[in-house]
């Protein structure tokens, strides 16, 4: 690490923690030329979200986009929006501690189904309807009957 006060390249560790907000090791520096202190904060790189689209197209993961499916989902069922964010929050941590940078859109269509099942089955049941496309009444149905 080198000293942005004289630019030497050797510098020792005062003190490490964990900064405030938990994402990230916050080092209290001192130069061994000038003897100057200074703070460095180590954070883990992330790597984007991709959404691997149907039609083959990759796209960035849009946090906003799923929120207001969710939120269409769930209108008018008592589900706040803290709780559709800890829903997102879970789902992006799941895809980066298995480290998949790059997630088929059907996967995270399961994934949001999976969690909606436990949140709310009527908020399910209208968000499987748009995410799985259903062509007629039969369709529905048999995910109603699935649910029972």
């Amino acid at each position: 690490m080198r000293c942005p006060f004289c630019g030497h390249a050797e510098t020792k560790v005062v003190d490490s923690r964990t900064s405030e907000s938990q994402d990230a090791i916050r080092r209290r520096r001192e130069c061994l030329a000038c003897s100057e202190r200074f703070t460095t904060y180590e954070r883990r790189e992330e790597m984007p979200l991709m959404v691997l689209k149907k039609d083959g197209s990759l796209e960035p993961f849009d946090r906003a986009k799923l929120m207001r499916g969710l939120l269409v989902a769930t209108a008018k069922r008592g589900v706040g929006p803290e709780r559709l964010e800890a829903l997102i929050d879970d789902i992006e941590s799941e895809l980066h501690n298995t480290f998949r940078y790059e997630v088929d859109s059907r996967r995270l269509g399961d994934m949001v189904l999976n969690r909606l099942l436990e949140l709310d089955k009527v908020a399910y049941v209208r968000f499987a309807s748009v995410y799985k496309e259903f062509q007629d009444l039969d369709e529905f149905t048999r995910e109603l009957k699935g649910l029972a």
